[in-house]
């Protein structure tokens, strides 16, 4: 079960690909997590990563694409994995076909949370609202007007990866302003019928 989880920031992925892990035991892969451990380890993608980085540079996807392609090959990706927060851009998701293509590996599904944009900044504002009322800092992300540039940054990169899952008859889109145990039963359905579809 090799999954991509879309939707925008805020929108529940984190939650709902925790409790995938939980179920399926099949790891959440984070590029950022990924793109430290593979620095980290010195592997020769992680190095050519560690150049670009060092020289203040924004890592490539070819890089970014080489080191997901490393990590799934890992024994615990084996049954399958949930790619969260990537691909950001139609590049990345036609790199990522690609890659996956040259192993015999192809996406299984792409699950996108749906979610109205003006709603999930008036869930942000009250996260923050609430934190300050129990005396807690907000946090970076949970700044609105932070949120409104990543949500903006969103629609004009990420909202068009969509489309190109759907082409391939493999985007199930799931209301995510549901409360989130039904967002969960919705995905759980969709697995079902979209994984024994494909």
């Amino acid at each position: 079960m090799r999954l991509v989880f879309l939707g925008p920031p805020g929108a529940g992925k984190g939650t709902q690909a925790k409790r995938l892990v939980e179920k399926y035991g099949i790891p959440q892969l984070s590029t950022g997590d990924m793109l430290r451990a593979a620095v980290a380890a010195g592997t020769p993608i992680g190095a050519k990563a560690k150049a670009v980085m060092e020289a203040g540079g924004l890592v490539s996807d070819d890089i970014v694409v080489g080191i997901i392609v490393d990590r799934i090959e890992e024994s615990d990706a084996q049954r399958g994995f949930i790619l969260d927060g990537f691909p950001r851009t139609l590049a990345q998701a036609e790199a990522l076909d690609a890659a996956l293509k040259s192993k015999g590996l192809k996406i299984d599904l792409a699950l996108e949370l749906k979610v109205d944009h003006e709603k999930l900044v008036d869930r942000i504002v009250n996260r923050a609202q609430e934190a300050r009322d129990r005396g807690e800092e907000v946090r970076k992300d949970d700044d609105p007007e932070v949120f409104k540039t990543r949500l903006a940054s969103y629609v004009r990169d990420t909202a068009i990866v969509a489309p190109h899952y759907k082409k391939q008859g493999l985007l199930v889109e799931v209301d995510g302003q549901q409360p989130i145990d039904a967002v969960t039963d919705s995905i759980e359905n969709a697995l079902s019928s979209g994984l024994t579809k494909n």
